[in-house]
């Protein structure tokens, strides 16, 4: 594949991904910790969704957005890590360009939506410890169902115009992705043609989505602590932030690592090694899916209760 390709037989283009370069001879033992965590994160994510609909008491708004956090998890690793196992076991890395831009963009829009989910359960706290007697008629069950309508949506526009930005360059015959999992950068590095405007683009779509975010979210702690540092009673006080504990474990597992992976790419040129970014990366789609229930299923009583409830009733039938 020596000639230029162009968008008539762009469909024609296979790519062969690597996996983590560099650490090939360890692919098999790197699989072995991906597959138990893509398990559990199945398992427990699915387990979360079963408890919150299926348990009257757990149909509040902190719980519904919990629920849409826990589908968005099971998409994330979905989307990347069966593919990634398959190149770790059976040396199976082609795929299609237009499977490879699929994929593309459901890793990119689920990120996209996840960041939004997490804003709107800071927004969650922010009405319950600041405006709690108003905190059932501001998050109605048609707001929240209008904010993750609003949270997809935004993400699909904000996510599409990446597939057009692949599909219009032009490639001619670079068709190794030196990755485990399709990305908007990663296929556009392999373009004949100037990739100025993709990398533009990401830098804009990472500033007024992910980054707007995060601004939005450090706001709503900001205007949280000032309330509960109102408050006189050092218990009400802990009691106030303890509410708060599981979403900030989940912000700084899901935030940390993207934003070293952005700064990483950018700043550190070639004092990180290229195995380094893309072991990160290959976790960065299991580990926080993994944790997430874990952490809710820690820190929150009502589902623990639930979860005891359910395990208890099993044994007695048993």
């Amino acid at each position: 594949m020596t000639m230029s390709l162009n968008q008539t037989n762009i469909r024609d283009i296979w790519y062969t991904m690597t996996g983590i370069p560099g650490l090939e001879e360890a692919h098999i033992w790197i699989s072995i910790p991906i597959c138990f965590m893509y398990l559990v994160a199945i398992l427990g994510n699915t387990l979360l969704l079963f408890l919150i609909f299926t348990e009257r008491s757990l149909h509040e708004p902190m719980y519904l957005f919990l629920s849409m956090l826990a589908l968005a998890d099971i998409l994330l690793s979905t989307v990347t890590t069966p593919k990634m196992l398959a190149i770790f076991w059976f040396q199976a890395g082609g795929i299609s360009f237009g499977n490879c831009v699929s994929q593309m963009f459901f890793l990119h829009f689920i990120f996209v939506a996840e960041s939004a989910i997490l804003l709107a359960m800071a927004f969650d706290r922010f009405v319950a410890i600041c405006h709690p007697l108003r905190y059932s008629t501001i998050l109605t069950p048609s707001v929240i169902g209008k904010m993750g309508a609003a949270a997809v949506t935004r993400s699909f526009f904000i996510c599409f115009p990446l597939v057009f930005l692949v599909y219009r360059l032009h490639y001619c015959g670079k068709n190794i992705i030196r990755h485990s999992y399709c990305e908007h950068m990663g296929i556009a590095r392999l373009a004949c043609d100037s990739i100025k405007v993709n990398i533009y683009y990401g830098v804009i779509v990472a500033l007024f989505s992910t980054c707007l975010d995060v601004v939005l979210i450090i706001i709503s702690y900001a205007l949280i602590l000032c309330t509960v540092f109102r408050i006189p009673s050092w218990d009400a006080r802990l009691k106030a932030l303890g509410t708060c504990g599981s979403h900030v474990c989940v912000i700084l597992l899901f935030y940390t690592p993207a934003f070293f992976s952005f700064f990483a790419h950018r700043f550190g040129g070639h004092s990180i090694p290229l195995h380094v970014h893309i072991l990160l990366a290959n976790l960065y789609v299991v580990v926080p899916p993994t944790l997430n229930p874990i952490i809710y299923g820690v820190k929150t009583k009502q589902i623990q209760d639930r979860v005891i409830q359910i395990f208890y009733l099993n044994k007695t039938l048993c």
